[in-house]
């Protein structure tokens, strides 16, 4: 599979194709000429260009006003680099700085950030390799660009720094003596638009609006069993309701729980209660708000997949160098602390109905065993459920609320949207497997209404869950089996 680099608007769900078929990236003709006709008007500028331009000929950040002699600007960009990797923490996951590759290599390919073409192949060539550079979550700020991260990305370039390939973390210096390639010379303005910009950011947020839309689509096929072994009512998932307060997402979610439970002997046999829990009652405005929420993340990542987001920006055809701050992260961090709002409201819905499945009642047995008492039975899996729903409370607090001045005030209010990111990824995981939990009793508890069967789309997706995870009819090992369904909700045939 070939994807070509082009200015044609990047969807997330193209993004998704690319990475899951293990696509081979191309610059395209277009994106070629572009990235040459910037700079060689970079080149041209800087022959007569008679003033201070930052970051071109000058020093960055607080140093704005030290200007550089021109035989050291190579050398300025090159110190920028090397100055700049100060990340700490946990490494980034490889199919995130994957993504930060081929997300650099099209924010540069628009031709507005003065990078040479040799470059921006050498991005290209690395993702095509699997070659991943080792980058460290903790070390940006969220505005400036990604400093710290991508100068992580862009060590190797100049031969310096670590890489991931075939399975190993091995100094970039040698992948690039087996590979022929000699380091990368940079030019004037190279090191900025490599380190200005928001890639690191926008990876995580692609990776965690890609999870999420899986996510909330497990959420309603797992809610609909609960719901069915819960011996739940359907009226909540009614049109009628939904019509009178027309969010958009709750329509969808009363529809799709509608069509799941389809056929369905439990759903549609006489009810002795009149109403059930809000965990159960209330999914169409939970899961519908959460549905609303991603589609509304994703439309603004989708904007910012699309962007040059490194300063400054050059404009050929206007003979124009601006220094503005497109590399700020604002319209990204705060959208990213939203959607880990609602990805945590997902768990935590999940969490109360698991609590209610194991409570022993509507003639389920307690906590899903035979014999409560000797067996604790599926007591522990709530509270492990539990305890991550409130690890994501902790993690819900905005990050993007928060700014610390940096570069002696020149800097002096900044996104903290990469924490956005790296928080939002953990809660995204987190909910993963609350939701695997939830699939874990719901199955248990679908047992004991037999012979009665639920509806042939939620009895497809019974049968095959029972290949991995059994039914339990005594105490043992649990944590293996949170571990197979976490597994198999990885699985996308269903959705």
């Amino acid at each position: 599979m070939i994807h070509v680099i082009s200015s044609e608007r990047l969807s997330l769900e193209r993004l998704k194709e690319i990475i899951d078929g293990h696509a081979k990236l191309v610059l395209g003709e277009e994106a070629t000429a572009a990235i040459i006709k910037c700079r060689k008007y970079l080149d041209s500028k800087m022959e007569d260009i008679g003033r201070p331009v930052y970051g071109i000929t000058t020093g960055f950040g607080s140093l704005y006003n030290v200007t550089i002699p021109a035989g050291e600007l190579s050398q300025l960009q090159h110190n920028l680099v090397v100055s700049h990797a100060c990340g700490a923490g946990e490494t980034v996951r490889p199919e995130i700085v994957k993504l930060m590759l081929f997300l650099k290599a099209q924010s540069l390919s628009y031709g507005h950030s003065g990078a040479q073409l040799i470059t921006v192949q050498r991005l290209i060539d690395m993702f095509n390799e699997d070659i991943l550079p080792v980058v460290y979550q903790q070390g940006s700020l969220g505005a400036s660009g990604d400093l710290a991260p991508l100068a992580h990305l862009s060590l190797p370039l100049i031969g310096l720094g670590e890489v991931l390939y075939r399975g190993s973390i091995r100094p970039a210096a040698e992948v690039w003596a087996e590979k022929g390639w000699e380091p990368i010379t940079l030019q004037s303005k190279e090191g900025l638009a490599l380190l200005n910009g928001t890639q690191f950011m926008s990876a995580h947020a692609v990776w965690s609006i890609l999870k999420s839309m899986r996510l909330s689509r497990w959420a309603d096929l797992i809610g609909a069993m609960s719901l069915d072994a819960y011996d739940g009512r359907i009226e909540p998932f009614l049109p009628l309701t939904h019509h009178l307060r027309p969010h958009v997402g709750q329509i969808l979610t009363g529809k799709r729980f509608q069509e799941i439970l389809e056929g369905s002997e439990l759903i549609n046999r006489p009810k002795e209660h009149v109403q059930d829990p809000y965990s159960f009652r209330c999914i169409p405005q939970v899961h519908g708000a959460v549905k609303d929420n991603i589609l509304y993340v994703k439309s603004v990542i989708e904007n910012e997949i699309n962007s040059a987001t490194d300063n400054p920006n050059i404009f050929p055809d206007e003979d124009m160098v601006i220094s503005a701050g497109n590399f700020h992260g604002e319209p990204i961090a705060i959208p990213m602390d939203s959607l880990a709002i609602a990805m945590s409201e997902l768990a935590s819905i999940s969490e109360r109905r698991i609590f209610q499945l194991i409570n022993g009642v509507r003639g389920l047995p307690k906590y899903l065993v035979a014999e409560p008492g000797l067996n604790s039975g599926f007591m522990i899996p709530q509270y492990t459920a539990a305890s991550i729903v409130s690890q994501n409370k902790g993690l819900c607090w905005p990050a993007s609320c928060d700014s610390i001045p940096s570069s002696q005030g020149q800097e002096d209010h900044v996104s903290m949207g990469s924490n956005s990111a790296t928080k939002l990824v953990r809660i995204v995981d987190n909910t993963e497997t609350v939701l695997a939990i939830e699939l874990f009793n719901a199955a248990q508890a679908l047992e004991f209404r037999r012979p009665a069967k639920t509806s042939p789309v939620l009895e497809r997706i019974f049968a095959d869950y029972r290949t991995v995870v059994p039914f339990l009819s005594h105490d043992t090992y649990m944590h293996p089996h949170i571990a197979d369904s976490v597994t198999f909700i990885r699985r996308e045939q269903y959705l």
